[in-house]
């Protein structure tokens, strides 16, 4: 099922035109399910650089979750979509004390907690936020 979501997740990046690389290699050999804008724009950044991204594909987390924090050292928050409803406020309080924005389908954002879904992002926003780092890296001149 993994497979299947990351295949659904890069039809809708491609629809929007956002350039990514799928499961390239950063430090220790770690391969994020996405990279934005790719592994060369990685390689040439410093730690931090507001123009990258990453994002992690789980169709459900459980302790999963904790994986996608090793995957890219130079991008301190990372992004996890994933299609669980309703995972618990202490797992969420502990994905957020990580560094780890959690992006969902609108959907399914009423199987969470009021307080969670002022923390949630949609799969819309989380787009949103991607076009303009990409815009931001594209008027670079890189």
């Amino acid at each position: 099922m993994g497979y299947s979501l990351e295949n659904h997740i890069k039809a809708v990046l491609d629809a929007y035109d956002i350039i990514d690389e799928q499961g390239v290699g950063t430090e220790n050999d770690h391969r994020p399910d996405f990279l934005f804008p790719g592994i060369d724009a990685y390689r040439k950044a410093s730690t931090g650089d507001c123009c990258l991204t990453m994002l992690g594909a789980k169709s459900s987390c459980k302790d999963r979750w904790r994986q996608v924090l090793a995957e890219a050292n130079k991008i301190p928050r990372k992004h996890l979509l994933t299609l669980e409803p309703s995972i618990s406020e202490p797992q969420t309080d502990q994905m957020k004390a990580s560094g780890l924005q959690l992006v969902v389908p609108q959907s399914i954002h009423e199987t969470y907690a009021g307080a969670q879904r002022t923390w949630l992002w949609s799969v819309r926003g989380f787009l949103s936020e991607v076009l303009e780092r990409q815009e931001r890296y594209r008027s670079r001149g890189l």
